[in-house]
Formats: C-alpha cells, structure tokens, sequence
C-alpha cells in the first residue's frame, strides 16, 4: 500500500507520462462526455472537430464517450456503437487526433438500465427487473448467457479500438451503467454467482476487464471508470470500491483506473455537483416530457455545492490503499487543482467543463497565461447533450444544429 505521503518526487503535470504503453505529452486527458455528434451509430464531421480542438488545445489525450459495445447498450438511437461499419470513421478520428499530437481513448461500456429502449428497441438489460424512474419501463434481468455475451462484446469492441487506431480504452463502470449497477447493493438483489456479496456482484466487472485485456494485450493503454459512490442510499460506496480497486491491481487487468461517483439512473446530479438547470433541461424536452421536467425535475436533479477537486477527498482513500495509476476527475479548472492532484499521488486528470469552455486551456496554462478555467460551473452545458454537447457561454461551434434529434443519458 502506499500513500500520497511516501511518494517521492511530484511530476510536472505539463511533462510526458506512461499510461501503460502509451506515451502521453503530458497528465491532463480530456474525461468523456457525451458529444452529442454521432448520427446513426456512425462517426460525423462535427465529433471529429469536438475531439480535434482540445488535441490542438493541449491536452494529453481525449475521450470519446460512449462508445457502445452493442446496439442494446446505447443511451440513445444515434450513438456510436462498435461494429465493422463504424470503423472508417473513427480511423478518420483518431487520425485527426494524432495529427494534433496528442492520443486518443474510446469509452466502452453498456448502458444497461440506463439504456433508452424507445432508441434500442429492447427492454434494458439490468441484474433485475424494475421500473426506470425516467420512463417507467421495466428493465429485463439479464441471463447469464447476456452476460457472457456482454464480456465478449466488450473484448471484440477492445479489438476493434486497436484496429481504429485509439490509444486506449476506457471500461465505464461507472454511473450504475451496466456493470456498475452490477456493482450496487440496491440494484442487485440476485442469488446467483453475480449477486449477494460483493465479490458477485464485482464478478462481470472482473470478468470484463480480463477479457479486454486478454484481447488486447499490451497494445493499446486500459483504463477502467470506478464509481467511488453512487450518491443513492443502499447504493455502491467507498467502503466497497476501495477492495474492488484492490483486486483490479491484483487482477493486472487495467493501466489506470478513473475514480468517479453518481448513478444516471438515480442521481445524476451527484457527479457534477453546483446548481441543476431544470428549466434548461425542460426547454431541451418535448410535450409531456418538459412539463414533466419542470414538475419533478427538482426530485430527480438535485444541486450540490460545488468547489474545485470536489472528489478529492473520497479519491484519496483509494489512493491511500492501491499502488495503481489513478486519475483525478471532478472540478480539475486549472493548474493549482492539477498541481494539488500531483501532489497527492495521481497519475493523472480529466477535466471535462473546463475544456468545453476552453478547448486551449492546457496551451494557455503551458504558455505561461492565465491558469484557471473561465469555466463557472453553471452546468448549463448539460442539456446541451440533447443536440450539441457545448458550453453555453462559448461560441456555437461549427456544425452545431439545435434541431439534432437526440435523446442520451448523461455520461
């Protein structure tokens, strides 16, 4: 075990870094979040540039979100999913990256009861059968064939990464996705080898990331999202994440795990803390949907104060307890809270607001400039998802249309 106190030298958060085999320019990566620019399950212009501009802007490598492993796993009818027909285009993608020097990681995951069955056109797969708090339909407990239908589909989209010419991936495990809902007390009430303790319910995390790391290899970096809390009582917490941190380092199955909090599905609010824009949320809703928003969004939406490295403190006791390169997310605005992180022991930060206010961000800080985000944390950024994913204060950037059909869950 070891703790930010034993560490010896701090590293410059501007300078190069490993993460697994891959050489990063510097430790500032651009955290998923989703872009809002795949139509059809297939790579566009405009998601290209949203992935170009912080590459030109700086940063070490960014993240595209959520790349499903499979049609029934989308949050939405027009996000990307992984199948051969989606592979020019992200070839095209990360080939836009690397021209920029910096790399390039895909986020894959299954969306599970965070699914949107209206998009997918099947009930969403989940450890059990409950009704989704935002449409009230039944989620379809998952067989254990799913499931190992699940683990290959995540080894085959590793694979197909590594063809598209990405750097690494990201396993979400986070969010009460999938197999973080696996992961949850209160969502996972089976009797089966994926159920009852914890070392069943942290059984299809394991076995997904074994198998993504049997698939590739050391060809490409694996970084892994972990959900430290899920903000929900009964739910996922630290107490729990902090053995399943462990047993990944054990496991030698990822190069770095991302350390996150929050449930999609019940509490979406808790990743990114400060005010919750319910009436921009309604405005981005239709019919009965927006009345409905502004209705009840306050139940579903809560606000939390927000300050700068607010996962801080939770982050540090799994930092205290694994050995394994950690990245710092949530509230990274600049250089003293990417300093801060440094200084505790992280590998690594994913900034994810600040960089949509500022693509350059990393540049202006490397050149000397202003240090701190003009980001101010107003989450207006988040109904965005629904057309564009933007920054609200920042000129629309090219391509935008604020007629895009779209329909995602938050990231």
């Amino acid at each position: 075990m070891s703790s930010g106190g034993e560490r010896s030298a701090v590293p410059d958060v501007l300078a190069p870094a490993m993460l697994g085999p891959v050489r990063l320019r510097n430790r500032v990566i651009k955290a998923a979040t989703y872009e809002g620019r795949s139509r059809d399950g297939l790579v566009t212009d405009e998601l290209i540039e949203f992935h170009r501009a912080p590459a030109a802007g700086g940063v070490g490598m960014t993240t595209v979100a959520f790349c499903a492993v499979s049609a029934e796993g989308r949050t939405d009818r027009h996000q990307l999913y992984w199948r051969r027909e989606a592979l020019p285009g992200l070839r095209r993608l990360t080939d836009a990256v690397h021209a920029e020097g910096a790399a390039v990681s895909a986020q894959l995951g299954h969306a599970g009861p965070v699914a949107n069955p209206g998009g997918t056109g099947v009930r969403a797969l989940a450890p059990g059968r409950f009704p989704h708090p935002m449409t009230m339909r039944l989620t379809r407990a998952a067989t254990a064939e799913d499931l190992r239908r699940v683990v290959r589909a995540h080894a085959e989209a590793a694979v197909m990464a590594a063809e598209s010419g990405f750097d690494a991936v990201e396993i979400h495990c986070g969010h009460n996705y999938l197999v973080s809902s696996f992961l949850s007390p209160r969502l996972n009430r089976r009797d089966d080898r994926y159920g009852g303790s914890l070392a069943g319910r942290a059984r299809l995390l394991r076995e997904v990331a074994n198998a993504v790391r049997d698939a590739v290899g050391d060809r490409i970096a694996i970084l892994l999202k972990l959900n430290m809390d899920d903000g929900v009582r009964g739910g996922f917490w630290l107490d729990e994440a902090i053995p399943v941190a462990r047993w990944l380092e054990q496991d030698g199955s990822v190069d770095a795990i991302e350390l996150t909090e929050g449930s999609s599905l019940l509490n979406p609010m808790y990743l990114f803390r400060g005010p919750a824009p319910i009436d921009e949320f309604a405005g981005a809703m239709s019919g009965a949907v927006r009345w409905g928003v502004r209705l009840f969004g306050r139940y579903l939406l809560r606000s939390y104060p927000y300050e700068d490295a607010y996962l801080l403190a939770d982050a540090r006791q799994v930092r205290q307890q694994v050995d394994l390169p950690l990245v710092l997310l949530g509230g990274v605005t600049g250089k003293p809270v990417m300093d801060l992180a440094m200084r505790e022991g992280f590998a690594f930060v994913a900034a994810a607001r600040a960089l949509l206010r500022e693509p350059d961000l990393v540049n202006t800080i490397a050149e000397g400039g202003r240090e701190t985000s003009l980001c101010i944390h107003c989450n207006k950024c988040m109904p965005t998802i629904y057309s564009a994913t933007r920054c609200v204060l920042a000129t629309p950037p090219a391509g935008y249309s604020s007629d895009t059909e779209q329909s995602p869950r938050l990231v």
